[in-house]
């Protein structure tokens, strides 16, 4: 029976969970797979950690999945024993602050290709980096000559009600003409430290709002960077103290404290104009957001994008009723994990059967090129927005 062979980089939250997240990559991996999934190693610098995860998977109905599967402190530790396993998919959930250049440790992508050559694909998720945007551009270029297949997590362009809207702006040959969205941060369990720190994670534009940051870019297009305009509400104004938050911040440096809000304008290539606000003030765990699509005749919204993705469409036949679009149990991880193995087996000539996704796209969506553009347009929001 053919096996696809992953390999995990990263046992953090977005790779196996915790009792505060909607995420955990490993078991949606193990739901496609089933019996198909052998997990070769996870690499992590927390034995602690590592230990934890492989107790629990040992108590699972995935089990068999990880009966050998080896722990590594780094990539170097584990190289005599990986460059022989024929690795088929790696999923880097590691933090930013260790890819997307070509400084030594910062680099994982181009060591990587360096000791597997091209024949892995790689599932990396987002942002690509935490450095400024230049770097990163300077790997991708790397890789794409290379022909790496490594595609970035940008979840919700796999989303039903995402391929719905764009589907209809396509068959009825649509120019988007704005494009406003709207992300509200539920803080009060937001526990990891490098979150709330600027020069960690880059702050919540950059790391969070990059979501919808690529959708603007996914729906609108290209954006023109010298166009964008924004502005912040900071920690230390009046309006910007918080009640809950599960961190102590004062051990953060001042100058390093994350905004509490963040608002944005700026215009397409195509002459149309997107805005982006992002707040951190909401309780409990559920984020709250929207975004309206405008073209001639038309209304999109898209909302409840975490939780129950729904669209409504205004079209021109009808100014008092919305067509409501929404997928029961879609789950944008699901679809964009689904298309990330059926490429890693068929790059790797594997017969592996997978239960039909609907919608679900053959070919990655966000390749790293791309996931670039994304990230560079968050930096200029954070630029902006930073300028006093």
């Amino acid at each position: 029976m053919a096996t696809l062979n992953v390999l995990y980089i990263g046992a953090g939250n977005i790779t196996f969970g915790n009792d505060n997240v909607l995420w955990n990559h490993s078991l949606r991996v193990e739901r496609l797979l089933g019996s198909h999934l052998r997990v070769v190693a996870i690499i992590d610098p927390d034995p602690v950690r590592v230990a934890h995860v492989l107790a629990q998977k040992a108590g699972s109905p995935a089990a068999d999945a990880y009966s050998s599967t080896k722990h590594f402190a780094n990539l170097d530790e584990g190289l005599p024993f990986l460059l022989t396993a024929e690795i088929d998919l790696f999923i880097l959930g590691v933090p930013p602050l260790f890819r997307g250049t070509e400084l030594p440790g910062r680099d994982l992508e181009l060591q990587i290709l360096k000791h597997f050559g091209t024949k892995p694909t790689i599932f990396m998720e987002k942002p690509v980096s935490a450095t400024r945007p230049e770097a990163p551009l300077g790997v991708a270029k790397i890789l794409t000559d290379a022909g790496m297949a490594i595609g970035v997590g940008y979840m919700m362009r796999y989303l039903k009600v995402v391929q719905k809207a764009m589907q209809i702006i396509r068959e009825n040959k649509l120019t988007v003409t704005c494009v406003v969205l709207r992300y509200a941060n539920a803080y009060q369990k937001v526990r990891k430290v490098d979150w709330w720190t600027k020069s960690q994670q880059g702050g919540p534009i950059i790391e969070q709002a990059t979501h919808f940051c690529d959708l603007a870019r996914y729906i609108g297009g290209d954006v023109v960077m010298d166009s964008v305009k924004a502005s912040a509400l900071e920690h230390d104004e009046p309006a910007g103290k918080l009640a809950h938050q599960a961190i102590d911040e004062s051990k953060i440096p001042p100058y390093d404290r994350i905004p509490r809000a963040s608002a944005a304008i700026w215009k397409y290539d195509s002459g149309a104009i997107g805005s982006l606000v992002h707040v951190v003030a909401l309780h409990g765990i559920r984020f709250s957001n929207e975004i309206a699509i405008y073209a001639d005749g038309y209304q999109f919204r898209l909302r409840e994008l975490y939780t129950v993705p729904t669209l409504y469409v205004r079209g021109p036949e009808s100014d008092t009723e919305e067509s409501v679009f929404t997928y029961p149990d879609d789950d944008p991880f699901l679809n964009e994990l689904y298309t990330f193995i059926s490429v890693a087996a068929r790059r790797s000539g594997k017969n592996i059967p997978l239960d039909d996704a609907a919608l679900a796209s053959p070919e990655i969506l966000t390749s790293y090129d791309d996931a670039c553009k994304t990230f560079a347009l968050t930096w200029k929001i954070r630029d902006e927005s930073e300028k006093k």
